[in-house]
């Protein structure tokens, strides 16, 4: 797998791990079956209903606009999902994957679509041919609407127990706050986490306040009105959590 390393505007060095094209091919398999199970799924209660003869019309141009309409869940099934999901979509989160910037940060609706629009060209012509031979080919395991968006696709799968380095124990029940924390690596947290213990021991507060900032600065997450100690104590949790079960 490529390794990602990226830099940040605040001069931070971020490293991901590039989604293998098996696991991308995998994902998008996955996809294809739930859109197929969808029109299944609209055909069978057209026909049980009776409403498809309803949609016969003189004018052929009709006929195919409403049957667009209907199946259009499908069609734009994954620029919702990703819109949605933060990047995800049912394949991508099986397979645990997303889309990121390569910049790190969080990826808009104008990323996905982008995405989405060239996915004409990367996954359907061809049987997806163009895309597999972008990503096998590019440094940063990137399909041609990657390249156009600015994004890629990353792996969260965690090789190295996360539990043994960042101690902090989850009850069943935890909800996660900062989907963003993913954009850290595991080298961060227990960058973060050394720090935060130690300045706890000699109540060194005005470094926690200023490792507060730079989380902030560096994943995009919104500042709330948790005191910098619960900060960054929730941040090691949800980091846990994600890479626990994503």
């Amino acid at each position: 797998m490529n390794q990602l390393s990226i830099t940040t505007t605040q001069n931070v060095n971020i490293n991901f791990t590039a989604a293998s094209v098996g696991d991308r091919i995998i994902g998008q398999l996955l996809d294809t079956l739930v859109k197929i199970a969808y029109m299944i799924s609209i055909s069978y209660v057209l026909d049980f209903t009776g409403a498809n003869k309803y949609l016969n019309f003189e004018d052929t141009w009709s006929t195919v606009a409403i049957m667009i309409l209907i199946f259009s869940p499908a069609i734009v099934y994954s620029l919702v999902q990703e819109s949605l999901w933060e990047g995800q979509t049912i394949g991508k989160k099986l397979m645990k994957m997303k889309v990121i910037k390569i910049d790190g940060y969080q990826a808009g609706f104008g990323d996905y679509l982008i995405r989405w629009l060239f996915r004409t060209i990367d996954v359907l012509i061809g049987s997806g041919i163009i895309g597999i031979i972008f990503i096998a080919t590019n440094k940063k395991s990137q399909r041609l609407g990657d390249i156009a968006a600015g994004t890629a696709v990353i792996s969260l799968k965690n090789k190295i127990n996360i539990n043994h380095t960042i101690l902090q124990e989850l009850q069943e029940d935890y909800v996660p706050v900062y989907p963003e924390v993913i954009k850290l690596s595991d080298n961060d947290m227990r960058i973060i986490k050394d720090t935060f213990e130690s300045c706890l021991k000699s109540k060194d507060y005005v470094t926690i306040s200023k490792m507060r900032k730079k989380i902030i600065d560096v994943t995009g997450l919104k500042y709330d009105s948790n005191t910098d100690v619960e900060f960054v104590r929730t941040v090691l949790k949800d980091y846990n959590f994600y890479t626990r079960n994503m």
